[in-house]
């Protein structure tokens, strides 16, 4: 028997069928459970762009469990979720490290979210460089920008100070998702979806 088994189709317009993520994004909600490349930032920035046309008033919900990654990937997601018209809300679950950590903190301020055990880490960028010494100086000015620019925003987000940021994030700094709020790279700490929102 190959008919599709419908599950209230005309209600929800899904099917068994349906992927996970699918169902999800029927609900505005967006994962990123994988490193971060050019590969799920397009997926990601594509699902924005997506839900933003669909209703430019209701917010969107990205929930975060990645180790980082591309940080050139990483702000073309940043830069979608800031063009959207649709408030962003993020959500720390598992891991929200490096890059994930970045995007964890750029969400719409008062909808940042970490669940209880959730461990979010920050750094300063890192990329490796080659090619003749001219290539290098360039690659090196490059990362420098890039490692300013990203403590600024983190800054700007957090309400810490940029010399902080800088000085924090010179090496792995890893926070409960209690420090997270203390520190201001979430809003809130989280237990259920109808649960009483730490403070």
């Amino acid at each position: 028997m190959s008919e599709k088994i419908s599950m209230n189709s005309s209600s929800t317009g899904m099917n068994l069928s349906d992927s996970v993520y699918e169902r999800l994004l029927r609900e505005r909600i967006i994962f990123l459970g994988t490193q971060v490349d050019d590969e799920i930032a397009n997926k990601l920035c594509a699902q924005i762009l997506l839900l933003s046309a669909e209703d430019p008033t209701r917010d969107i919900s990205l929930y975060i469990n990645s180790p980082g990654g591309s940080v050139t990937a990483g702000m073309a997601i940043y830069d979608t979720m800031k063009y959207s018209p649709c408030d962003i809300a993020t959500y720390g679950m598992g891991l929200a490290a490096s890059m994930g950590q970045f995007l964890l903190s750029g969400g719409t301020k008062g909808k940042r979210y970490a669940l209880p055990h959730a461990r979010i880490m920050m750094h300063q960028p890192s990329a490796g460089v080659g090619g003749t010494a001219a290539d290098i100086a360039i690659q090196a000015e490059q990362f420098a920008q890039t490692k300013r620019e990203m403590a600024e925003l983190i800054a700007e987000h957090t309400g810490q100070t940029f010399e902080q940021i800088t000085k924090d994030s010179d090496r792995d700094r890893w926070f409960t998702a209690q420090q997270a709020k203390e520190y201001g790279i979430v809003d809130h700490v989280i237990e259920s979806v109808n649960g009483p929102i730490s403070n």
